[in-house]
């Protein structure tokens, strides 16, 4: 491709680089230049004009940003993934359905190296998307792009299923279990309720059931036999403090055991979890009864995706596992001390 300014007489058939306005009426960048065009740019007084000329096996910005989409997307209706018509070199990939977004970043990555001329943005891996968020964004920077350099980009991306794809929730209900220190709910009891309930509601899942029991392992217990739900949540009225308190302890008494306890993600360090035969079960932690993120919404998205975090997959979401500070924590991170003051 060959980019600069030309005579005007010469630009027929060339793409416009630049926004013009001529006797009040905008002409587009990006648009290819007709015999009528020239005509409105000599009557403005212009003798040249900056113009994008492609040269032959040059693709257009909008081909190659489709073809690199589809690449990345090659079967949308598999991955959960809406295409966008191309439009100024941009394709769109937008989710159809809830789940987490599912690639593999070096891939990401490798293309973003391929040339600077064609770039992909994507929301982190495994980041909940509901229908109709953007997922990823295709951009083609300059007018056109040579034809081998695409191909050997794409050639890069080639998968059978695609590059990126939302993996699905495939547990669709959960069962709930509240505990009280007295024995009654109170506005704590019903805010918790309603912090779970829209946490199911944006995975597109069901709440089966919902017990208030006394904070005690034995009660805890009965209620985890028979809860209804493919996934089982536990929210005490006291913080879970460690492998032997009383909630991991009423797991395994329901015949469960504890696969981890405790993660690098603030707020969300008490979070516990396990399996009930082939149900998993999340102890939340008290920040659960917010509705804002914490790292009981990483573990629960996972889970309800078909996938079971390791305790390497769990040490991992330490690194941006410092989320927004909750000022009604009774004990803040934050104290108004700058660093290094004592």
């Amino acid at each position: 491709m060959r980019f600069g300014p030309v005579p005007v007489d010469q630009a027929q058939g060339a793409i416009l680089a630049h926004s013009l306005t001529l006797r009040g009426r905008k002409l587009p960048k990006g648009v290819t230049l007709t015999a009528d065009h020239l005509a409105a740019l000599r009557q403005a007084g212009m003798a040249v004009v900056t113009v994008a000329r492609l040269d032959p096996g040059d693709v257009a910005e909008n081909d190659a940003a489709m073809r690199l989409a589809a690449a990345l997307v090659s079967q949308p209706g598999a991955a959960g993934i809406a295409l966008s018509k191309p439009h100024a070199g941009r394709v769109n990939l937008n989710a159809t359905r809830p789940g987490l977004v599912e690639f593999a970043p070096e891939l990401i990555h490798a293309l973003n190296l391929a040339n600077p001329a064609l770039t992909v943005a994507t929301l982190p891996p495994l980041y909940r998307v509901a229908p109709g968020m953007l997922v990823a964004t295709v951009k083609v920077i300059t007018y056109a792009v040579a034809g081998n350099v695409l191909d050997r980009a794409i050639c890069n991306l080639t998968a059978e299923s695609g590059v990126i794809r939302i993996r699905p929730v495939i547990r669709h209900s959960a069962g709930l279990i509240l505990t009280t220190l007295d024995g009654s709910p109170d506005k704590l009891t019903n805010k918790a309720r309603a912090a779970v309930q829209a946490r199911l509601d944006a995975l597109g899942m069901g709440l089966a059931e919902c017990r208030i029991v006394a904070h005690d392992e034995s009660a805890i217990a009965t209620a985890l036999r028979d809860l209804p739900g493919e996934i089982a949540l536990i929210l005490t009225a006291a913080a879970t403090s460690d492998p032997e308190d009383t909630a991991p302890r009423a797991l395994r008494m329901a015949g469960g055991t504890l696969r981890r306890f405790g993660m690098p993600v603030d707020p969300g360090n008490l979070l516990f979890w396990g399996m009930q035969a082939e149900r998993p079960v999340i102890g939340l932690p008290g920040c659960a009864r917010s509705p804002a993120l914490n790292g009981a919404d990483w573990v629960l998205e996972r889970l309800a995706c078909g996938l079971e975090p390791s305790d390497a997959d769990i040490a991992r979401m330490g690194v941006g596992g410092l989320l927004k500070e909750i000022p009604q924590r009774p004990q803040p991170r934050e104290t108004g001390q700058r660093p290094n003051e004592p």
